[in-house]
């Protein structure tokens, strides 16, 4: 079955040029031009990845992407003209799987789609394969849902803070570098600041307090069991 891919992208010109090129590859497309649009689609006819514009009529690209989360765990890329490293990893944070600056390659793009939908089938196979749930003493994440608890109180988490979180109780007491980290839960294509990882690990010491995440000085981060 072929994948839809849903595009949101107020600039005709862009969204055409992108459509073309996904679509010549063998991809059906959706092409919406305003946020609103693209969420009738997500509640009729929701497709397999968004590649999503930040600066958006009405509800702006940041928006969207933070309400897809809420419900579901579809790849997301954003393609936007804001280069700043804040933007970037504002959109990662918020659940975007990737991030592209304008101008960009339309084959480059359907480049990260490809490896994006391969990286999204092998995690799953993965977590089927590996099975349910990942146990760290009172820690327990269930791989399947997606679903992160400390004791029995359900504790929210992005996108990337459950990856993170998910590979650090896999290998507890394991150390792991910043690039290691980046190029594990960002992927290899992934060019930002190692900065992004800081403020990930920071944010989950801000939402699971008892877990010790240490660092790691000159080097990254781990995380230390509780048997230690």
């Amino acid at each position: 079955m072929k994948k839809q891919i849903g595009i949101v992208e107020d600039d005709p010109n862009i969204g055409n040029i992108v459509s073309a090129y996904l679509k010549k590859e063998g991809f059906d497309v959706s092409l919406s031009q305003s946020a609103e649009a693209a969420w009738t689609l997500w509640e009729t006819n929701p497709p397999d990845m968004w590649i999503l514009d930040i600066m958006l009529p009405g509800m702006d690209g940041y928006e969207f992407c933070k309400r897809v989360r809420q419900s579901s765990e579809i790849p997301i890329i954003i393609i936007s003209a804001k280069d700043e490293e804040i933007d970037k990893i504002l959109g990662l944070e918020l659940g975007g799987d990737d991030y592209m600056t304008k101008p960009f390659s339309p084959r480059e793009l359907v480049a990260r789609v490809k490896r994006l939908f391969k990286r999204t089938q092998a995690t799953a196979s993965s977590s089927d394969s590996e099975g349910e749930k990942v146990s760290a003493g009172p820690l327990v994440i269930d791989l399947n849902e997606r679903l992160v608890f400390w004791y029995d109180e359900e504790i929210e988490m992005t996108t990337k803070e459950f990856d993170l979180l998910t590979l650090f109780a896999e290998h507890p007491n394991r150390a792991y570098s910043r690039e290691e980290l980046l190029y594990k839960v960002w992927g290899s294509d992934y060019f930002g600041s190692d900065r992004a990882v800081d403020d990930l690990v920071k944010r989950l010491r801000k939402k699971l307090p008892e877990v010790t995440l240490e660092t790691v000085w000159g080097y990254g981060y781990r995380l230390r069991s509780e048997e230690d």
